[in-house]
């Protein structure tokens, strides 16, 4: 874990795998951009900046969005919480936030 994380993520089972085989994964899911390039061009996107990732997490979703070129919002009503958002230690800011998923609507 990092200081960024507050529960162990996936990357923690490719990590138990790489040790018992000794072989790097292949990642498809976040943080890797083979999902977005691959929705990207199957859709024939022109701009990712149009794609907002949605998430409850910073240190997963939301970086994931900025770190691929797409707009993020960030769902108070998962796992991270308004305090940890707004604390000055936190480094990662969505585009846009809202309270709860139910705002979508």
């Amino acid at each position: 874990l990092t200081d960024a994380q507050e529960w162990a993520g996936n990357g923690s089972m490719a990590g138990a795998i790489k040790g018992c085989t000794g072989k790097d994964p292949n990642v498809v899911g976040k943080p890797s951009p083979l999902m977005i390039d691959y929705m990207v061009k199957k859709f024939n996107l022109p701009d990712k900046s149009r794609i907002c990732m949605v998430g409850d997490r910073l240190d997963t979703d939301i970086l994931f969005g900025a770190d691929n070129g797409l707009k993020t919002c960030l769902t108070l009503s998962g796992v991270t919480t308004t305090a940890k958002l707004f604390s000055p230690d936190n480094t990662i800011r969505p585009d846009y936030y809202v309270n709860s998923i139910a705002d979508y609507l």
